[in-house]
């Protein structure tokens, strides 16, 4: 799945000019005034701090850039994430940060979802959406999508209220966009999922030559 970088304001203001959730499980779309309206309605959003999985002082730090509804993502958080989190991860070597990308509307419900539990319950959210994907995907309309995401979230201890709450929050809402396009555009990523592994930005790649680049950097380190 791949994201121009002159897609970036389209696509966060596609997201934008959707309301919360329980609004966005409809089968229409806004006119374009309605969307312009919508979009001005929306508070300006500020960066978030990145939530880092690993110990802070970790010589080596790796981003992905991930979306909740690219396959290849889920892919890498299936088959490649235990792998980095084993041997790089739980021995202090390597600090992880995911860094969500929204294509569309569905993407940011998730990225509201995997949030809403705060920080310290933002790893486990992602690995349920990464790892449920294709089941909470495949759904014939938004409301099932809905229904759908609800359940990963009560699996995650949320209440439907806690729910409903993170996803009218348009401060958070606009939070998160403005998080996805400022990090996004300054490392230059044009798909998911992307990294950036000590600052070299790195495309997704098999297990045994990312494991080349990480042993590489930490070698330079010393």
């Amino acid at each position: 799945m791949t994201l121009f970088r002159r897609s970036f304001i389209v696509a966060a203001t596609a997201a934008l000019t959707v309301s919360a959730l329980p609004a966005l499980a409809q089968e229409t779309t806004p006119a374009p005034a309605e969307s312009a309206q919508t979009a001005e309605q929306m508070p300006q959003g500020k960066v978030l701090p990145d939530i880092v999985l690993g110990q802070a002082d970790a010589p080596v730090t790796i981003v992905e850039y991930a979306s909740f509804t690219c396959p290849h993502c889920a892919a890498f958080h299936d088959e490649n994430l235990p792998k980095l989190k084993a041997e790089y991860i739980d021995t202090g070597k390597v600090k992880f940060i995911q860094r969500d990308v929204y294509f569309d509307a569905v993407g940011l419900w998730a990225g509201i979802l995997a949030r809403c539990g705060g920080d310290d319950k933002y790893y486990a959210v992602s690995d349920l959406l990464m790892s449920g994907q294709k089941t909470w995907l495949d759904a014939k309309t938004m409301d099932d999508i809905s229904a759908n995401l609800r359940k990963v979230g009560a699996k995650a201890g949320m209440t439907p209220e806690q729910m409903d709450a993170c996803w009218n929050d348009k401060q958070k809402v606009a939070d998160l966009v403005a998080t996805f396009q400022t990090h996004a555009t300054a490392d230059k990523v044009e798909g998911t999922p992307s990294f950036v592994i000590d600052g070299e930005k790195v495309s997704n790649q098999p297990w045994d030559e990312m494991k080349k680049i990480i042993d590489a950097k930490l070698a330079a380190k010393g």
